[in-house]
């Protein structure tokens, strides 16, 4: 019920994921006078889901406080729920996305190890898909925060993406170890120390986020997000000049209609539908956040990714990693930031 176009577009997006996973079910948690009619519409869908009905449902204007209080029986809040106890692999929403983080956490708990979660997505770069993390759940975080982190992201990039050996950077305001404030260059400080296997590359910058210098590129949620935000409207503006220009003459029509193939091409590359689905890496359980205004193809990649995670076991080795680190790279932490 979450999200600018709810719930066509979930219910939309869901076919489309069947038609990928054919081995797919769904519940769908939410008004079943809503959603009734647009499951019969669908019969492939309809033999493949089962509505569990709830009037209630999370606001996209609520307090995550709120809803703790007041929104364990939304549809957000069962559908949760249905993933604790085993009904469901992996929840997927487009709801409000400090309610889900909230009720995710409280109801899910961390993995082991894992004192924060952090927000993760896709970013296309020159060279390949990075992951990037955290995207805004947590808009403070010492330097362990970070290189938890870095070790979600790392695993996620060698599961999910099959990388073999993913590269990873900390995003600071320049390349040089001198360079950014005591937490991360004590988080760097760890990464190096540490016996995992990480191909830490130290310290990136923002152009390094595009350029696709390292697979992983790790950060505080506030920093993140005015990245991620900033990242889109420059994709945006890019557009909005590439139209207008097309549009300024006679002869840039004509050359609109020459290059339309090419264009089209550019447009597939940066469709921001190809990568929807933020990962909430550091659950107990599979949560992914897809972004409020997509359209059904976009929902539908969501729950491909939702499916890649399980499929992959991505948080049993996320937990297996974390174990790995050793006493001394936390204990060493500690010593630098006291």
């Amino acid at each position: 019920m979450g999200g600018d176009h709810a719930p066509q577009v979930v219910i939309a997006g869901a076919d489309m994921a069947r038609a990928r996973h054919a081995d797919l079910h769904f519940l769908l948690f939410g008004d079943e006078a809503a959603i009734a009619p647009l499951i019969k519409a669908r019969a492939g869908l309809e033999r493949q889901a089962e509505i569990v009905h709830t009037p209630d449902r999370v606001e996209p204007d609520a307090k995550p406080s709120q809803v703790l209080r007041h929104g364990r029986k939304s549809s957000m809040g069962l559908a949760i729920e249905a993933v604790k106890e085993g009904r469901a692999a992996a929840v997927v929403s487009a709801g409000n996305t400090g309610a889900l983080m909230a009720l995710s956490k409280f109801v899910l708990k961390t993995l082991p190890g894992i004192e924060r979660p952090a927000i993760g997505s896709l970013m296309p770069t020159r060279r390949r898909e990075i992951v990037f993390l955290d995207l805004g759940a947590n808009a403070e975080c010492d330097a362990e925060n970070l290189v938890q982190f870095a070790v979600m992201g790392e695993v996620f990039a060698r599961e999910v993406l099959g990388i073999d050996k993913p590269t990873v950077g900390l995003l600071n305001i320049g390349t040089e170890d001198l360079k950014g404030n005591d937490t991360i260059r004590q988080a760097a400080a760890a990464l190096r120390e540490s016996s995992l296997p990480i191909e830490f590359r130290g310290f990136v910058e923002g152009t390094d986020l595009t350029n696709g210098t390292t697979d992983v590129v790790v950060t505080d949620g506030f920093t993140g997000n005015v990245a991620l935000k900033v990242a889109e409207g420059t994709a945006g503006l890019y557009t909005h000049f590439l139209r207008q220009a097309f549009k300024s003459s006679f002869l840039s029509r004509i050359g609109y209609l020459l290059s339309r193939g090419a264009l089209n091409t550019l447009r597939q590359r940066l469709d921001p539908r190809r990568y929807n689905g933020a990962m909430f890496l550091g659950l107990n359980g599979v949560v992914i956040k897809s972004h409020g205004g997509t359209d059904a193809l976009g929902f539908a990649n969501a729950i491909n990714v939702a499916v890649d995670l399980v499929q992959q076991g991505t948080n049993q080795r996320i937990t297996a990693e974390l174990g790995k680190l050793e006493d001394e790279v936390i204990r060493g932490l500690k010593a630098r930031a006291s």
